[in-house]
């Protein structure tokens, strides 16, 4: 699917500090659309003298006037006038007469978009957002409905001067982001309330508030909730009157509710603020959920991985204890079959998701080899070249195990007794991982591989267990290469990160 930043990279000349602040005010759209009740494009100029649409979000509490995404299309002919007249003049131009999209009529505006920079100066226009509101809209009517559109029109007013969203505090776009139906309040300069939604009473009714929010200052309502508490954020007064952009929470009576401020700023002054309210208490539930569960499951691999040290050890115990010398190389070989296992738990243990940095693993597997080249009287020196990258456990334990199957098959007896180099290759892309082993060793015996118990695991979980392929043969400098391909366009729908909750 395109994004923002490939189509207008692609389509126009807007330079990265544009792009950037294009991104920002995608992550408002959809708070923009809610208030604007509307449909709500940007649109970037083309090189060709066009328009092009790169972002777009409908209404969550209105009919939307696109049923097919808008994304990627040039600007229609018959809007281009209020379009153009929009760039040229930095103000906002509206539609005298409806405008048409299939058989759908609207209200058109056009409002351009400045971005401001760290001194504070503005740049632009460079860009145009259009909102689309349908004709039989009737919701301008009743008092919500209105008072929605006013925090709008004044959001969209500072969109042309570059004053929203506010540098460094775009949070819009995070999960428990209050939205503009779960609750809303507008204040005037001193902080008192001029409207509270239905909704933002409901929540700070549950919070203990009983009393009507509208004509209260909002500072002292929230100085009212929080009593008592010795840990409130300070900033809490200066967010209570929207005199800064700022996302804080407050808890109290065992519930969550997240407060996000706005500043409203006209012609260089602050006349109010806006802000939005949200109950994230389930959601912080979740969180807690999640993070416990990932403590538990983390605790679970350090378990696992310290019992297969153990088990690890006896079998070292045994295999020096043994008197065959056959049964000493099948314990070790076992050993080390186990170990490898265990330095994928081990890894997982210290972790917050079940990802690994493969590369940090293989590291370790080498060092299993090199115990088996001490165990050999053979000088190896590892080589690696390229990155594994990160996988998931469901890849990274079989490959962990099978690498260390071939590394030390390599040293074992392709380097036995003798000085020599092992080069690993890992070539990663989007599709598959690439990797090669390669010994300076004597080679293959009789120029095959074996059918041998080491040479059937490895087999079995490369070809098996990862669906990939392998294949042994002569490498031009008398030694061994192995040759694995791992597909791995699976790995996006097979894993997820797990979800992380922000305040």
């Amino acid at each position: 699917m395109a994004t923002l930043r490939n189509l207008t990279t692609k389509y126009s000349t807007l330079d990265e500090a544009e792009i950037e602040w294009l991104e920002a005010i995608m992550l408002e759209l959809r708070l923009l659309a809610d208030l604007a009740l509307s449909d709500v494009v940007i649109w970037v100029p083309t090189e060709d003298g066009g328009y092009l649409a790169v972002a777009h979000s409908r209404p969550a509490g209105s009919v939307t006037l696109f049923y097919r995404d808008i994304i990627g299309e040039y600007l229609r002919s018959d809007w281009r006038e209020l379009v153009d007249q929009a760039m040229e003049t930095g103000e906002p131009a509206a539609s005298t007469s409806p405008a048409w999209y299939e058989e759908n009529p609207m209200r058109l505006s056009a409002y351009s978009i400045s971005r401001q920079d760290a001194q504070g100066g503005v740049h632009g226009p460079f860009a145009v957002a259009t909102v689309h509101t349908s004709v039989a809209d009737t919701q301008k009517a009743s008092r919500i409905g209105a008072a929605f559109r006013e925090v709008a029109e004044d959001l969209f007013a500072m969109i042309q001067n570059g004053l929203f969203p506010h540098p460094g505090n775009s949070r819009g776009g995070e999960q428990g982001a209050p939205r503009a139906s779960d609750g809303l309040v507008r204040v005037n300069p001193e902080g008192d309330v001029t409207f509270a939604s239905p909704n933002t009473q409901t929540t700070f009714s549950s919070l203990g508030y009983r009393d009507e929010i509208e004509g209260e200052n909002f500072t002292e309502v929230l100085a009212e909730i929080v009593k008592g508490q010795f840990d409130t954020n300070e900033s809490l007064p200066l967010i209570a009157q929207g005199k800064i952009a700022k996302r804080v929470e407050i808890d109290a009576v065992g519930r969550t509710v997240t407060l996000r401020s706005i500043p409203v700023i006209r012609d260089g002054v602050r006349v109010g603020g806006v802000i939005l309210t949200r109950d994230v208490t389930a959601l912080r539930q979740q969180a807690q959920e999640l993070i416990t569960k990932d403590a538990t499951i983390r605790e679970i691999h350090h378990r696992v991985k310290n019992n297969l040290q153990t088990v690890a050890s006896l079998l070292r115990v045994q295999a020096r204890r043994a008197r065959s010398e056959e049964a000493k190389q099948v314990l070790g070989q076992a050993m080390r079959r186990v170990a490898a296992i265990a330095v994928v738990h081990d890894t997982l243990s210290t972790g917050l998701s079940q990802i690994v940095d493969f590369d940090v693993v293989f590291d370790r597997v080498i060092g299993l080899a090199a115990e088996v080249a001490s165990l050999h009287n053979t000088t190896v020196h590892p080589h690696k070249e390229g990155n594994f990258g990160e996988l998931p456990s469901e890849y990274a334990t079989p490959l962990a195990l099978a690498l260390t199957e071939i590394v030390t098959n390599a040293v074992e007896h392709g380097l036995a007794g003798r000085e020599g180099e092992v080069f690993v290759r890992a070539d990663r892309t989007e599709e598959r991982l690439a990797v090669e082993v390669i010994d300076t060793g004597t080679g293959l015996p009789g120029g095959t591989v074996g059918d041998g118990l080491g040479t059937q695991i490895v087999r079995t979980l490369i070809e098996g267990e990862l669906g990939g392929s392998i294949s042994w043969g002569p490498d031009e400098r008398g030694g061994t290469r192995v040759s694995i391909q791992v597909p791995l366009h699976w790995i996006a729908v097979q894993t997820r990160e797990i979800p992380r909750v922000t305040g």
